[in-house]
């Protein structure tokens, strides 16, 4: 496995461009891919040597955004299908092989069931579509009580459901995106993730969470940085995820503005020692 910095994820306003230079000046070992900045390149050529540019500079990719909104109303499903040949494309030519998104654990109108078989036909469709450009999805289940309880039905939060929404499907190319936020908030242990493979694990975030909140009480956009409250048992879910011989991404995903008003060199400098503490196990 390896460090990847995810600007977006650590709420920094940083371009492409600077996140690699940055990443490859602060040891990370990946960055994320832009599938926007890959339009502006003009092209299939241009976007495989800028891939060939990151990866001179010792980087992998990290993980996409799935560019097909699995909830979506029908009309704005319908058009990301026409639109996604173009972006298949770019992220072909860049040579990502991660695209993921979260599954929204909870719907108004929509029961359980209803919004299973939803995501299961939407999401057979897409996989295969994506299973043919080499590239694999990855699904996050959102774990808190103060999120999921907020509407009429409560839809999957745990890792069990998603694990069996994945199964039903029939994809070979989907797996878990994997949070230590999500996994803490919904009640699991490392045995919840004991049997996990590589293949199953499309890519790891790593958070702490607030010591002041009691688990049910915790809220999805107040997280904490990874070992700082010890809230919750990183040593436990990064044992997990390297028994399971995981080889993507790791990235921190706190949601702190605090973050965005720091230096930006001492921000990274801090978020690559907590994950090569993570990746590592030191």
């Amino acid at each position: 496995m390896f460090s990847n910095l995810s600007a977006g994820a650590l709420g920094l306003p940083l371009d492409h461009t600077t996140s690699i230079d940055l990443a490859a000046r602060h040891g990370f070992g990946g960055v994320d891919p832009d599938l926007g900045h890959f339009r502006t390149l003009g092209g299939t050529a241009a976007v495989a040597e800028h891939a060939a540019a990151v990866q001179e500079k010792g980087l992998e990719w990290g993980m996409a955004g799935l560019p097909v909104p699995l909830d979506a109303p029908a009309a704005e499903f319908r058009q990301a299908l026409v639109d996604l040949p173009e972006s298949l494309e770019l992220l072909r030519a860049a040579g990502v092989t991660r695209v993921g998104t979260w599954m929204r654990p909870m719907h108004d109108d929509l029961d359980y069931l209803r919004n299973w078989r939803l995501h299961v036909s939407r999401l057979a469709l897409v996989a295969e579509l994506l299973a043919d450009a080499g590239l694999r999805i990855g699904l996050e289940y959102i774990g808190p009580k103060t999120f999921w309880s907020t509407e009429r039905y409560p839809f999957i939060h745990s890792l069990r459901e998603a694990r069996e929404l994945i199964a039903d499907s029939g994809a070979t190319n989907v797996g878990i995106i994997l949070d230590s936020y999500h996994w803490y908030t919904a009640g699991e242990s490392a045995d919840d993730l004991a049997g996990l493979t590589d293949a199953d694990i499309v890519s790891v975030d790593i958070n702490d969470a607030r010591a002041d909140r009691e688990r049910d009480e915790q809220q999805d956009l107040d997280r904490r940085l990874p070992y700082d409250t010890g809230v919750i048992d990183l040593a436990g879910f990064m044992g997990a995820v390297h028994a399971a011989g995981y080889t993507g991404p790791v990235k921190v995903e706190p949601f702190m503005k605090s973050l965005a008003e720091q230096p930006v060199d001492d921000v990274l400098a801090d978020i690559s020692s907590r994950l090569d503490r993570a990746v590592t196990g030191k």
